[in-house]
């Protein structure tokens, strides 16, 4: 016989999959790749919560650095014109954070700075700072949280600010609103140019009787999409919402049914808010240079991603130098990091009661709070 007959008369002992042997190697591959998801998104989730965290105790070293210096925390101050040399105390204003920027390995864009001039408003000058300000600091951005949309007067993309100064639980930002002066750490001073002792001053650790422990500096809040024809919950600054409470707006001061009131309000013309920015602001943590609220100041009002959103209470249609809700939201699960005026780091969980938040916002309100009460 010869060696090709010999071969064809052999077995052939080659054998593939069959379709269904197929199908199931794919459905066990499948079902394997559903359960391992949720555990490397969970994993990934960890790691940049873990990155967030440290963002936050760097700022608390760099405040502590920064108090040791000053023996006061920074606040918003006010900056000139030089256009006609008028003071701008809202737009254009300084935040706490670039006051910071010396303390925390950025000293190149601190020294950059000119903080006798406002930063926005290329008529009055602004665009001397358009550099530094430009420029994107990632020890202020939470990896959990996408970067802003858009791009500034200068036309340099935003930089984003996941990480805002605490006003405590107040609707305003500023220390001459009287009565209604935030009674947190961080607030807007100052009555002329690039001034450290103003009227009110700054606030340092002697102010905060509550216990630097027990007191909220820094909150963390989601960056806004931009997308003014979108609703998106919470962090959507929803506009022409007077706060028709009346007397105080700090809390519990104001009053649990005045605030409750206006947030209802404010979620019931949410929905029809969409389309204009007028009514639906949806640039929160744009940029970390401007001393005002969704820039730099957001309150302790209520817990992380609460279901009501972000609202503001004036009727005229301007930026966000306007009292409001410019509160706490995360895309951590859960909660939401805050800074303590010690420098520690906690979770706020988004289950945390309106009281508690309130009084951990505030410096002086002689609150008593328990760590597990958040």
């Amino acid at each position: 016989m010869s060696q090709r007959n010999l071969r064809s008369d052999m077995p052939n002992s080659r054998r593939g999959f069959t379709l269904i042997e197929l199908l199931v190697v794919i459905a066990i591959i499948a079902v394997l790749i559903a359960l391992l998801l949720p555990a490397v998104q969970a994993a990934r989730e960890a790691a940049r919560r873990a990155q967030c965290t440290n963002n936050m105790k760097q700022i608390g070293l760099s405040l502590h650095n920064y108090h040791s210096t000053h023996d006061s925390f920074p606040m918003g101050y006010p900056a000139r014109s030089t256009a006609d040399r008028t003071i701008r105390q809202s737009w254009g204003t300084w935040s706490p954070q670039a006051l910071l920027l010396g303390y925390m390995e950025q000293t190149a864009v601190y020294n950059a700075i000119n903080f006798g001039v406002v930063n926005r408003d290329t008529a009055a000058g602004s665009q001397i700072n358009s550099t530094p300000i430009g420029t994107r600091i990632n020890s202020f951005l939470c990896p959990s949280s996408p970067l802003p949309r858009g791009a500034q007067e200068s036309g340099r993309p935003n930089t984003g600010n996941n990480y805002f100064a605490s006003v405590g639980a107040s609707l305003d930002w500023e220390e001459w609103a009287g009565s209604n002066a935030p009674v947190g750490i961080f607030r807007q001073v100052g009555t002329s140019e690039y001034t450290w002792m103003s009227p009110g001053g700054p606030i340092g650790l002697r102010d905060i009787t509550d216990g630097s422990s027990n007191t909220v500096a820094f909150g963390e809040w989601r960056t806004g999409d931009g997308d003014v024809n979108v609703l998106t919950l919470p962090q959507d600054i929803i506009g022409r919402v007077p706060y028709a409470g009346g007397g105080s707006t700090n809390f519990p001061t104001g009053g649990a049914a005045n605030f409750l009131t206006w947030i209802t309000s404010c979620a019931g013309a949410a929905r029809a808010s969409v389309g204009s920015w007028t009514t639906n602001y949806s640039g929160i943590a744009a940029n970390w240079d401007q001393g005002m609220f969704g820039y730099a100041f957001g309150n302790t009002l209520l817990a992380p991603n609460s279901p009501y959103p972000n609202c503001r209470t004036c009727t005229w249609d301007g930026d966000l130098d306007c009292p409001g809700m410019y509160g706490m939201s995360s895309f951590h699960p859960g909660g939401g990091n805050i800074l303590m005026a010690d420098g520690s780091v906690r979770f706020l969980k988004s289950s945390t009661n309106m009281a508690t938040v309130w009084a951990i916002g505030s410096r002086n309100g002689g609150e008593v709070v328990s760590a597990d009460s958040y």
